[in-house]
């Protein structure tokens, strides 16, 4: 029987470093450092860091980001973090050529963020991130060439 890596509480998790796309590198391997599972930050911190994380191509770090406000976040805030988890998954699929696992998760985002916080708390431009989001599966599903630029969208909307 092999020993998995195990956090405090007795969940496995993995200890393995992580490329640039969250995919596992042999141990030993020099990778992205990781996001500590504890992250708690303050709302705006949280999008200014996820949107630093997506800017650099870092989805699946962006991810981590969001994903711990979504866990840590009162429970009146969860389709907005969800949503935005949802959407740097769905960026994360992309970049890794999964087609089918990014437009099933962009259209989680899409429907999370569309029907979650109204109006959008933090500054969050939920209506173009829907609209980023609905974009990319329609160009996913013809078949469109999706460049890395293409990937960073914004999170908060301009001033």
């Amino acid at each position: 029987m092999v020993n998995r890596d195990r956090d405090e509480s007795g969940r496995p998790r993995s200890a393995r470093p992580r490329d640039s796309l969250g995919r596992p590198l042999a141990r030993g391997s020099a990778g992205i450092p990781p996001i500590p599972d504890d992250l708690e930050l303050a709302p705006a911190e949280t999008l200014a860091y996820a949107q630093q994380l997506l800017d650099r191509g870092l989805a699946f770090n962006a991810h981590e980001v969001l994903e711990a406000a979504w866990k840590h976040g009162p429970p009146d805030e969860r389709m907005l973090w969800q949503g935005l988890t949802q959407l740097a998954v769905g960026i994360t699929h992309i970049q890794r050529g999964n087609v089918k696992g990014a437009m099933s998760l962009l259209r989680n985002a899409s429907t999370r963020l569309a029907h979650g916080d109204r109006p959008a708390r933090y500054g969050v431009d939920v209506a173009g991130l829907v609209a980023f989001a609905d974009a990319l599966i329609d160009d996913l599903k013809a078949g469109a060439e999706i460049t890395s630029e293409r990937l960073r969208p914004r999170l908060v909307r301009p001033g």
